[in-house]
């Protein structure tokens, strides 16, 4: 985890795109703007190994000695996220294809297949290098790897994957019989007598086998991370008391980051949302903040890149307006992080990125608002040390499960369901509420927590189920939807009844389901006699035991249960077997928080984010106003001293408009 006894500050750098001259004036301003942490030599592959084997680490070595002298700490990345012209010369196998066999050329990044020996070996020995050259210069005290893995080339299809992927299908199954049973290549005559018969899911004239694009997924996570293992092992080898990490994307679909999470040691994030999309921009990247904080098992993380002003590759990039950037930086610390840093230190003058925005714009510092925002934040962040180590609890998980994800994704469904959309409709909710929640895997821990929800948990790998039933049986509270229970890790139907393994703990069991076209509405009637509308969908419940809390008043089957609830041991485990509208949705959802006692920490208007981190017997309440008025804000019995004003404050506060509080709770 991250060894840090205060907040880190500051961004990428680099110099290699500057003469010499610039790095003197770089290392006073980042003195002046508050920095005490650069990631450094990220895209330097072709200055720090010019020709095979040549390798020219003086350039580096001034920089991190100046930056050192300066009291700057070094991220240093391994720097094989694009590989030199050289090596895709002397190799061209090694780059990538997509589906249709179109090679991926280089003269961008990213352009290597993660299952090219060629590739492996160069990048391994580049890291073996780095690590023993700087294994003792102490201005190095985090490593980075790569640089957003799969981020333009999520998948390769060559021959080089072909032959990797049937290697770990042999590992995976063991015998050709094994496969042809979970694949069910009983179906449209796809059965294999060979194992050189199997290739990747490349393009088809149809739908292509469901378990083979699974499995591909699973194994093209498998082969980059093994990319990041090797590396990984490289630096700990040489250097096995610093703290190494990649950065995550946020929701970034393509791999498993419950695997990769495993094979850091801090988890760190790119945060890019859009200054234009307003409160549902804020509640989206409240949720990656804490999918990354959950993927690090709740430690501290490191917010790796955002930007001071505006990026360049939306098709219209908006500025952040004045106090924005300050209050995204804030967010991030109040749900974990424990460093705010920025892609990047100083506007390139030239290359594909040269109009995104930085912390040293093109006009320089001394004129730059942006500059004065920056360094303005650097200073408030110097005098947080407090806040360093501590920790969001949560007492909510909801189930983020990659390969559930990318079956949803898959083709041939009754419809088709947008899973993440769903999974932050009741992140949303608990964002509202100012509820701290965790995202959880479905074969995590879940021992914590009170409620776990898990919407469209269409794939139950194998222990998944008795998972569930356990943390309900032991007195956990657990939601899921509709379209939930339906297929077995291989994605094969789970037979006898929709909910499958889960209708016992559910007391349901789901004869058909219908998809709604969209427009119409379906109206719910409640058991207390109240109404709202539900769409999209309608499973057509039979109760075994559960009770409806509402049921549908419209569908052709009448009264069909809308919502079910069933005790199960010492627990509840609610469905959902259609659509709620948000106010249904939030009624249930409070009505269910109200009865595991759980509340926010203060009752704030909407606009206001509240979070708490805690460290020992310490306690730190962040109220952030992302409104452009005041906000009267009652702090529920709180009380406690600003840490960024020195002001105290106890009872009832008036936030101003974008303000942000920092109570040291008495």
């Amino acid at each position: 985890m991250l060894q840090n006894t205060h907040l880190y500050y500051g961004g990428d750098y680099n110099p290699e795109q500057w003469p010499e001259s610039v790095w003197q004036e770089d290392a006073r301003l980042m003195q002046t703007a508050g920095v005490n942490l650069v990631s450094l030599g990220i895209f330097s592959w072709a200055k720090l190994e010019p020709a095979p084997g040549q390798y020219e680490f003086a350039w580096l070595d001034r920089v991190i000695d100046l930056l050192h002298q300066h009291g700057i700490s070094v991220d240093l990345a391994t720097a094989t996220a694009s590989p030199p012209a050289w090596l895709v010369r002397r190799y061209p196998e090694l780059l990538p294809q997509d589906a249709n066999g179109t090679v991926l050329h280089s003269g961008s990044r990213q352009h290597y297949c993660p299952n090219s020996p060629h590739y492996r070996e160069a990048a391994a020995a580049l890291t073996r290098q780095l690590a023993e050259h700087y294994r003792h210069h102490p201005a190095v005290v985090m490593w980075h790897i790569n640089n957003e893995y799969g981020c333009h080339v999520a998948s390769c299809f060559c021959d080089r994957c072909a032959a990797a992927f049937r290697g770990w299908l042999k590992a995976r199954y063991a015998t050709l019989d094994a496969l042809n049973e979970a694949w069910g290549t009983a179906f449209w005559s796809q059965w294999y007598g060979d194992w050189e018969e199997i290739f990747p899911p490349r393009k088809t004239p149809t739908m292509a086998n469901p378990a083979q694009q699974i499995d591909y997924k699973r194994f093209y996570s498998d082969s980059v991370l093994a990319l990041h293992r090797r590396e990984y092992e490289i630096i700990k080898e040489h250097t096995p008391g610093l703290p190494v990490t990649t950065n995550f994307m946020g929701f970034f679909g393509p791999f498993d980051y419950h695997q990769w999470a495993r094979h850091v040691d801090f988890t760190s994030w790119d945060s890019y949302p859009d200054p234009n999309d307003g409160v549902n921009g804020l509640a989206v990247n409240a949720a990656a903040h804490d999918l990354t904080r959950s993927l690090g098992g709740g430690k501290p993380f490191l917010l790796m890149e955002q930007v001071s002003s505006q990026v360049s590759w939306r098709p219209v990039n908006s500025l952040k307006p004045p106090g924005q950037m300050r209050l995204h930086s804030y967010q991030a610390v109040s749900r974990g992080a424990d460093g705010v840093l920025f892609f990047q230190w100083r506007a390139a003058r030239a290359g594909a990125e040269k109009y995104h925005g930085a912390m040293v714009p093109h006009v320089g510092a001394e004129r730059s608002r942006v500059f004065r925002e920056v360094a303005d934040l650097g200073r408030e962040l110097q005098t947080l040390d407090a806040l360093a180590g501590s920790r969001v609890r949560a007492k909510v998980g909801i189930v983020f499960d990659y390969p559930n994800w990318w079956a949803l994704n898959l083709e041939s469904k009754p419809a088709q369901l947008d899973y993440l959309s769903r999974v932050l409709e009741y992140h949303r909710f608990f964002y509202d509420a100012n509820l701290p929640v965790d995202f959880v895997s479905a074969d995590g821990d879940w021992s914590g927590y009170r409620l776990v929800l898990a919407p469209h948990l269409c794939q139950l790998r194998t222990g998944v189920d008795e998972r569930i039933r356990t943390f309900v049986r032991d007195g956990g509270t657990f939601l899921t939807t509709y379209f939930s229970g339906i297929t077995d890790e291989n994605e094969h139907v789970i037979l006898g009844g929709y909910a499958g393994k889960i209708s016992d703990l559910l007391g349901i069991w789901v004869e058909e389901w219908d998809p709604q076209p969209p427009g119409r509405i379906l109206h719910v009637q409640w058991a207390d006699g109240t109404h709202s509308e539900a769409s999209d969908w309608c499973d057509l419940v039979h109760l075994q035991g559960a009770s409806a809390l509402a049921v549908l008043t419209n569908h052709f089957i009448s009264k069909t249960p809308a919502v079910t609830q069933n005790a199960y041991g010492k627990g509840q485990a609610y469905y959902l077997a259609a659509q709620l509208d948000a106010a249904a949705r939030t009624k249930l959802l409070s009505s269910i928080c109200r009865d595991l006692d759980l509340e926010a920490p203060v009752d704030a208007p909407p606009g206001v984010e509240a979070t708490l981190r805690e460290k020992n017997s310490s306690r730190f309440l962040f109220l952030l106003n992302h409104t452009n008025t005041p906000a009267d804000v009652c702090l529920k019995g709180h009380a406690g001293r600003d840490l960024l004003s020195g002001k105290n404050h106890n009872g009832r506060t008036i936030l101003a408009p974008q303000e942000t509080l920092i109570l040291n709770l008495d």
